[in-house]
């Protein structure tokens, strides 16, 4: 299926669907939704060792797609669309909506605003209600934790549980990575490593035999407290190899069930340890942990823990545990398993939220406020001071640069108001018959307000094709009051990253009180 229908079946979904996002303008092919599920069935089915959320999420989003390709929308709409159906396709698999809401803001939309969060909360509620008349309703794993006190130790060892989780979670990312480098260098086609995986699953469906397929029932027999040590280190260890080995294979099929079946496990061992809190406490930590440390979402693993299990009470250690095991794989590890594929293919990925800094500075912050101007009726030949002027810096500004030429000179009436810009460029090779400055300037120049963004300035700039622009006052819009250029961008970015790296001690205390030791003594 994969050789002769799509080759973006193989694997677990979730990086087909990144890259669908950020490279094809999330556009999917509509095989992919008829041959992904197929696919993960007969992977599944035959005891592939994954769950059927990965293809599920990329059904969805194909559908989503598939819908708004046919629709006259723009690649961010469409891109609303697909994800809310990949949303929508967890919300009905785990019953867990604000996970799906949660999943897709931290692994798909690289964005937090209204025209793409309204779009997902609506599929994932409708998704969620459907459910119910279709499969029921309640936690998948009902655990019963009745009234639960964490002890401060267990909170602290919550810690200890998160980090183990994370250090886990870099081994099988580093599995899964090391099987797909060793299968790429099998003298064989692609299309036979699935079946050598295959051979794998097999051996380790000999040794335990529970490893095997979806393994839900394994997970809430963990969840509950109700697994054996031999159940307990056999799951962990052969469910670990044998779905990185086949996972690298590039069988078709999900990660979060395993995910949650080894963190359930590694949680279920150190329960053996740990002092005593519920049964299946420590499982549920651990399930936390793991899934925020391999994925790289924390939010997620705490949700997803709470939803699958409603083990509400339990939200500040799954919190502790999952934060702790996110730091360590951040630590560790450059990427996370969901997004090394996507890296290896040539393509650069991040995850993390910041406030761009073009979208809190506005122009009068960073412009240069007295730029040299020229008249439209001055003699063509500029003089040499105006070819040569330096445009002064803002004082407090970050760096230490000289002062730029100016390139552009914008041009004014008599009675001041802008009426056009001209480069300088143009003032030194004007046309043959041009005179005055007014012969070679241009009279329907880019203009910013004041008050604009730098983030609008920039996209101005990009479409227009300029790199420079007069700034006008914001309710007169013939008044010239600066000149941005495209380095004023790179400033922004400059300021930004200077309040990251420089270090500084605006209260220096010891300082203040030696001062006022030295004076006391000096009787002042």
């Amino acid at each position: 299926m994969a050789r002769y229908g799509s080759e973006r079946i193989r694997g677990h979904g979730i990086p087909e669907a990144i890259e669908a996002i950020l490279i094809r303008r999330s556009r999917v092919e509509p095989r992919v939704a008829v041959l992904k599920p197929i696919s993960a069935a007969v992977s599944i089915g035959s005891g592939g060792p994954f769950g059927a959320e990965g293809p599920i999420i990329m059904t969805g989003g194909a559908i989503g797609s598939i819908l708004a390709q046919h629709m006259h929308l723009s690649a961010d709409e469409r891109k609303a669309l697909m994800v809310s159906g990949a949303a929508a396709g967890m919300a009905a698999t785990f019953d867990s909506p604000l996970a799906s809401v949660l999943l897709a803001i931290e692994l798909l939309l690289f964005e937090w605003r209204p025209r793409s969060l309204l779009p997902v909360v609506t599929a994932v509620s409708t998704a969620t209600l459907l459910r119910t008349p279709l499969l029921g309703q309640g936690p998948i794993f009902p655990v019963d934790l009745g009234y639960l006190h964490v002890p401060a130790l267990a909170s602290t060892l919550c810690v200890v549980a998160g980090v183990a989780g994370g250090l886990l979670a870099v081994v099988v990312t580093s599995l899964v990575y090391f099987s797909e480098d060793t299968f790429a260098k099998l003298p064989v086609h692609w299309m036979w490593w699935p079946a050598i995986g295959g051979l794998v699953v097999g051996v380790g469906g000999l040794i335990e035999p529970r490893a095997l397929g979806v393994g839900y029932e394994v997970l809430g027999d963990l969840l509950s407290g109700r697994a054996t040590l031999e159940l307990i280190i056999g799951i962990l260890i052969v469910k670990c190899l044998i779905w990185g080995i086949s996972l690298g294979s590039g069988t078709s099929g999900g990660v979060l069930a395993p995910i949650f079946i080894i963190g359930a496990s590694l949680g279920a061992l150190e329960g053996l340890v740990f002092p005593a809190v519920k049964p299946g406490f420590w499982a549920i930590v651990g399930l936390a942990a793991v899934v925020g440390g391999v994925m790289r979402s924390p939010l997620t693993g705490v949700v997803f823990a709470l939803e699958l299990t409603h083990a509400w009470p339990m939200l500040l250690p799954l919190a502790i545990a999952s934060t702790a095991a996110y730091g360590t794989s951040a630590l560790l590890l450059r990427r996370s398993v969901l997004t090394e594929r996507i890296a290896r293919r040539g393509y650069h990925l991040s995850c993390e939220y910041d406030v761009d800094p073009l979208e809190v500075l506005r122009a009068d912050e960073v412009m240069y406020a007295q730029p040299a101007t020229l008249g439209a009726d001055d003699p063509l030949v500029a003089p040499l001071s105006i070819l040569t002027t330096e445009v002064p810096r803002r004082e407090g500004r970050p760096g230490e640069r000289s002062d730029p030429l100016q390139r552009l000179f914008p041009v004014l009436d008599q009675d001041g108001a802008v009426i056009g810009v001209v480069t300088w460029r143009r003032l030194q090779n004007p046309p043959e018959g041009a005179r005055t400055v007014k012969d070679v300037m241009n009279s329907e120049p880019l203009v910013v307000g004041a008050g604009e963004t730098l983030r609008t300035i920039a996209a101005r700039f990009a479409q227009a094709e300029v790199g420079a622009a007069p700034v006008v006052d914001w309710d007169d819009p013939t008044r010239l009051v600066g000149l941005i250029t495209v380095e004023q961008l790179l400033d922004g970015h400059l300021r930004d990253f200077s309040e990251e790296h420089h270090r500084e001690r605006p209260l220096a205390i010891r300082r203040r009180r030696a001062g006022m030791q030295l004076r006391s003594r000096r009787g002042e």
